[in-house]
């Protein structure tokens, strides 16, 4: 391990670093994206997965975690000043950290018998991140998204994701037309419009679960071809958050598993 001062915002680190922050075409393109902050690094590290390169400032590199990191770690760190950091940075105050990842290429091929989370045009990066982690925690394990949902390896959803992502087969780009028929399994779609209560189902067997935009909800796609479901609310609120919603989803789904186990 070799410890590189970097002191340029012109340096072609530097630049590369902002446009993998800043640009999903770029990321698309060089096949990388960004890690910021001890935890998702460590938690990429742990999970046997490479880091190419690491980013801290020289204050922070007697740090506990980033000494941990140096462990699990054998290529260069680059050091930049204080300043040049806070200028890359999305975290505000949090322990300078920051790492150039590849982008994950699995070999699996949609499994059309198994537990499945669509995301169908869900746009905002804190809920797609959540909803990940939400479904990681349920034990599902396969993730489908749409051409309008949110960057899956954009910074700002491995953020939100806290880690999630890596344990999730996730795909992307997915034309709904194309798998929806091809699951052998209930399919469900979350809509405050319907009546059918989530509680009334039997969610103890293999199932999908669609949720859709934040604003319009599912497409007209989804609900024609899925059994639409609501969450009842007695409190009369016109919706919920769908990063809220998808989580009550998936936690009945265990609860009622767990009663039948």
């Amino acid at each position: 391990m070799s410890i590189i001062y970097l002191e340029s915002k012109d340096n072609p680190k530097i630049k590369h670093i902002r446009a993998l922050t800043e640009q999903a075409s770029y990321r698309k393109k060089q096949q990388q994206t960004i890690l910021e902050g001890t935890h998702l690094c460590l938690a990429w590290l742990e999970a046997s997965r490479p880091i190419k390169s690491l980013f801290t400032t020289e204050a922070a590199l007697q740090h506990l975690d980033i000494e941990k990191i140096q462990t699990l770690y054998t290529g260069h760190i680059f050091i930049l000043s204080e300043v040049l950091y806070r200028d890359l940075s999305t975290l505000g105050t949090s322990l300078p950290c920051l790492a150039v990842i590849d982008l994950p290429r699995h070999q699996h091929a949609i499994d059309f018998n198994q537990d499945t989370l669509i995301l169908d045009g869900v746009q905002d990066p804190g809920n797609v991140g959540t909803l990940l982690r939400s479904a990681a925690a349920a034990n599902i394990k396969q993730i489908l998204c749409t051409p309008a949902v949110s960057s899956i390896w954009s910074p700002r959803v491995l953020r939100a994701g806290m880690g999630a992502h890596f344990s999730l087969f996730c795909f992307e780009q997915v034309d709904l037309s194309r798998v929806l028929p091809q699951f052998n399994i209930p399919v469900y779609v979350t809509s405050s419009h319907q009546s059918k209560s989530l509680y009334s189902e039997d969610l103890t067997q293999p199932c999908v679960w669609i949720l859709g935009n934040e604003g319009q909800g599912a497409s007209e796609y989804a609900l024609e071809h899925a059994q639409a479901i609501a969450i009842p609310q007695p409190g009369g609120q016109e919706s919920l958050n769908v990063a809220i919603a998808g989580s009550i989803c998936l936690f009945e789904m265990v609860r009622q598993r767990q009663i039948t186990a």
